[in-house]
């Protein structure tokens, strides 16, 4: 008889702790999707700032013509890379459309009149808000899937992980290493 009450409180234990770890490793899955979609809510800000501010623009820099397109350009490739969820294309994407909106903010410094324009002058203090914004998203994202993957990883819960079907996330990076140079307007 007490065999079978040791027997007993082991299992109650292990589906104790088993019960605990899959609670932990979900709301840890959840927290991490959130962090997700606020780097998704910031991106969609992004790109729905790049039209109205290439439309202000425009008209001020007829020669700056090829900067106006390749923003664009990344603008369409990361929104694609968005709507398809893969992270490191988009990281990419993402990557390289900073770096043009940095040329852009720095052309449009060169020109006194736009920078005079209420219009353009919002629309640019929106991007950098956004930018700032953006970023301090990706360190929270990166933060809870370094949590989730350690979590994952490390024994005995990576033996139950597997089995419970939790997988590994994708930490969000830039991965072209000319995406972290300082940005170099030349007009």
């Amino acid at each position: 008889m007490e065999i079978l009450f040791v027997v007993l409180a082991v299992l109650a234990v292990i589906a104790i702790w088993l019960i605990a770890l899959f609670n932990g490793l979900v709301r840890l899955n959840n927290r991490t999707k959130e962090g997700w979609s606020d780097i998704d809510v910031q991106l969609k800000r992004r790109h729905d700032l790049i039209p109205n501010l290439i439309a202000s623009v425009k008209g001020y820099m007829k020669h700056e013509k090829g900067l106006l397109e390749n923003v664009t350009k990344l603008r369409s490739q990361a929104m694609d890379a968005q709507a398809a969820g893969d992270t490191k294309a988009l990281g990419v994407a993402e990557g390289q459309l900073g770096g043009m909106l940095g040329k852009l903010q720095i052309a449009v410094e060169a020109y006194p009149d736009l920078k005079a324009n209420n219009n353009v002058a919002q629309l640019m203090d929106e991007l950098s808000d956004t930018e700032n914004k953006i970023q301090a998203s990706r360190r929270f994202y990166n933060g809870l899937v370094r949590d989730f993957n350690t979590k994952i990883e490390t024994f005995p819960n990576n033996v139950f992980a597997g089995m419970l079907g939790f997988k590994q996330y994708d930490f969000f990076e830039i991965t072209d290493a000319k995406e972290r140079e300082n940005v170099k307007v030349e007009l």
